[in-house]
């Protein structure tokens, strides 16, 4: 089975029609929580995620936020001021299909999927080994996949030698899975590791092999949205130089 992985579009519409025609043919589509926030398009990204068959979807804190589970005084003033937004522009039936969708952890065949870590699915960053080291035993499954960071990244438990290593992806170089790993599939509308392209992956379950992908889009005229929707100009910097 050929599953494409996908997170933290972040109201971004135009990098997640371009992951998912980069993705191409699949037969699931898993995508770790972050529908909105940040971004210019909050109601196109739903619709669009929600017309996508055999979906598997978690929330983000984010998406928790804008439906009213989680006090938007928890973010920032910039990240408040998106989800301010919109929550008043996502149509009640945008709102009422994110209400339906799980937070907890979710576990599909060999995979664990969560939105921010196996330990704290909406809150806790995985962004080094400590932390990484934390979350290893809060897992049963061989391999768990996570957003949140919006960094495309691996880190790898070495259970002989009881040492956890970061260890470097690239794109379009398929990794062998095997025991026991951590998978970030990266950020498709806000990438943060200093590669502006939309970042997502490839998770073969046949051949137990994940793809970390990249794909241009065009970040301009996302920039020319996020400005005339009156949203933080920080928003529209960041998304062209991927931090």
């Amino acid at each position: 089975m050929r599953v494409l992985v996908i997170s933290d579009i972040h109201a971004n519409y135009t990098a997640l029609e371009a992951a998912l025609i980069d993705g191409g043919e699949v037969d699931e589509t898993w995508c770790l929580g972050d529908l909105v926030g940040y971004g210019p398009d909050p109601n196109e990204v739903v619709e669009k995620v929600r017309d996508i068959k055999n979906l598997t979807y978690l929330l983000g804190n984010h998406d928790v936020a804008v439906i009213g589970r989680m006090p938007l005084e928890t973010f920032n003033g910039e990240a408040r001021r998106s989800l301010l937004h919109h929550g008043k522009v996502l149509t009640a039936s945008n709102k009422e299909f994110m209400r339906a969708l799980p937070s907890n952890t979710t576990v599909r065949g060999e995979a664990t999927l969560a939105h921010g870590s196996p330990r704290d699915p909406l809150w806790e960053y995985i962004l080094n080994s400590l932390t990484a080291r934390l979350n290893f035993e809060h897992f049963d499954t061989p391999w768990c996949f996570v957003g949140h960071s919006h960094i495309q990244c691996m880190f790898a438990l070495d259970e002989e030698q009881d040492r956890v290593s970061l260890e470097k992806v690239k794109p379009d170089v398929p990794i062998i899975l095997r025991r026991k790993l951590i998978l970030n599939p990266g950020s498709v509308g806000q990438p943060r590791d200093r590669d502006p392209r939309a970042a997502y992956a490839i998770y073969d379950t046949t051949a137990c092999t994940w793809t970390p992908r990249r794909v241009e889009y065009n970040i301009a005229e996302v920039q020319q949205r996020i400005r005339a929707a009156g949203l933080p100009e920080k928003h529209a910097i960041r998304i062209a130089e991927g931090w």
